[in-house]
């Protein structure tokens, strides 16, 4: 009798664990990022040639590297966890060495990228290529701008984050449209 209380409630134990919902294996999911309003002001160094719009969001820091030079600098995007990193270099009869060592940087990318796109940058005395490095490498955008004679400047976005660009996309994305804005507003002094 015993033995048959003991069956009776292990089946209805049985019933009840499976009345359960099905389990379904849920896909794998990434932190949701808020990403800020978009606004712009303008950003003038009084010790380079030069001007542009960024984000408000963003911070201009001088470049305390013991190599730096004068108007070596990086905007942080702190909340985003990047920076874009500039190289201002004054023309001596060097532009070819000069834009052919931007060219290196940007494609020494190619190993892990799976796309290298150039734009030509053309404004106000303004000319340069925007490289738009698309898959996992550390850079996603680099690019120069000079007026070929005077001025030379380098930029380069990187995060501090294992380049993988699906889950990095919005925010690279994000990024590069402030990339654009700055480029498109940028004048030498």
């Amino acid at each position: 009798m015993r033995f048959k209380h003991c069956f009776f409630l292990a089946i209805i134990a049985l019933i009840f664990i499976g009345c359960k919902n099905d389990y379904a294996p849920k896909p794998r999911g990434y932190f949701r990022i808020d990403l800020p309003e978009k606004k712009y002001k303008t950003y003038q160094s009084p010790d380079c040639p030069f001007y542009f719009n960024i984000p408000e969001y963003a911070i201009v820091l001088k470049d305390s590297n013991r190599l730096a030079e004068p108007c070596w600098f990086y905007i942080a995007f702190p909340a985003l966890n990047g920076q874009l990193y500039f190289t201002y270099k004054p023309l001596k009869n060097n532009l070819f060495e000069l834009t052919e060592d931007s060219r290196n940087m940007a494609y020494k990318h190619t190993v892990k990228a799976n796309a290298i796109n150039e734009t030509k940058i053309r404004g106000n005395n303004v000319n340069g290529v925007l490289y738009d490095i698309g898959g996992n490498a550390a850079s996603n955008m680099q690019f120069y701008m000079t007026d070929s004679v005077h001025h030379f400047l380098r930029g380069s976005l990187y995060f501090f984050t294992p380049p993988e660009s699906d889950s990095l996309e919005p925010v690279i994305n994000f990024v590069k449209q402030d990339v654009k804005v700055l480029i498109n507003s940028f004048q030498w002094k």
